[in-house]
């Protein structure tokens, strides 16, 4: 296409013919998708069945496995299906539900591993006053402020790729993404690339800020404590610093 329009589906040109063996990548793809909703909703239950684990650390772990089951299922299912195809398009309409879907689940990560390390971060430097800073009504707060967020953002960031009109449909990836959708218009988009690089800021860089700024305050004061405080550091902060190991997978895929 070399005159601009209104697309009405996407090509995806990173797929492959891979013969026989997409049945394989079928099968690692399926098992990765059980596995992730498996865990994740075995986590969720077992946090709210027992209520000793009502408590804000595991609240916002709960949240963080919520979006783990919506990330994945915007994402997995599609894969699938276009793995067994032969003809890798898709519509526009769709591409951009999956533009949402992939980019809220990466702001509500980002949000929910900062506001979880300011959590660890009132527990192990001011422990007195941790019950007193981090009530339920707090933590539901800001939960209801991450989720709000993210989709807000990203309707934003679909509210400028809509009225795009486009050169082509062609996308060198298998899913879509706006980068991808922005190099196809046919005239100047300084607009979507500045207002890509405010969200990156807001979404990525600045809760990297806040967890860097919380652990550096949480290691200073592991290091000047006793072997105790060290160990209830550590044993405090395992369950979140599993968490970016799960964003990083994310990123290979």
């Amino acid at each position: 296409m070399t005159n601009s329009t209104q697309v009405s589906y996407f090509i995806l040109a990173a797929y492959f013919d891979s013969g026989l063996l997409k049945y394989l990548f079928f099968m690692i793809v399926v098992l990765l998708y059980i596995l992730i909703v498996c865990t994740n909703l075995l986590l969720i239950v077992v946090i709210c069945v027992n209520r000793s684990l009502h408590e804000p650390m595991y609240l916002f772990l709960c949240s963080l496995f919520v979006n783990e089951l919506y990330g994945s299922s915007g994402l997995f299912p599609f894969l699938l299906l276009q793995i067994l195809s032969d003809i890798h398009t898709v519509s526009a309409s769709f591409c951009l539900l999956q533009v949402f879907s992939v980019y809220s689940y990466g702001s509500v990560e980002y949000f929910n591993l900062a506001v979880m390390s300011y959590d660890r971060y009132l527990a192990i430097c001011y422990p007195l006053q941790y019950n007193s800073r981090m009530t339920c009504n707090k933590v539901v707060i800001l939960i209801a402020v991450i989720w709000f967020f993210s989709f807000l953002v990203t309707l934003c960031t679909l509210s400028l790729i809509v009225p795009l009109q486009l050169c082509g449909n062609i996308i060198n990836k298998v899913y879509c993404d706006t980068y991808s959708i922005v190099k196809l218009a046919c005239y100047d988009t300084r607009v979507n690339n500045i207002y890509g690089l405010i969200v990156a800021a807001c979404s990525i860089f600045i809760p990297l800020l806040l967890i860097f700024y919380t652990y550096m305050k949480i290691l200073k004061v592991c290091f000047s404590g006793s072997k105790q405080t060290r160990q209830k550091a550590v044993s405090t902060c395992t369950p979140h610093l599993a968490s970016p190991l799960q964003l990083l997978l994310w990123g290979l895929l």
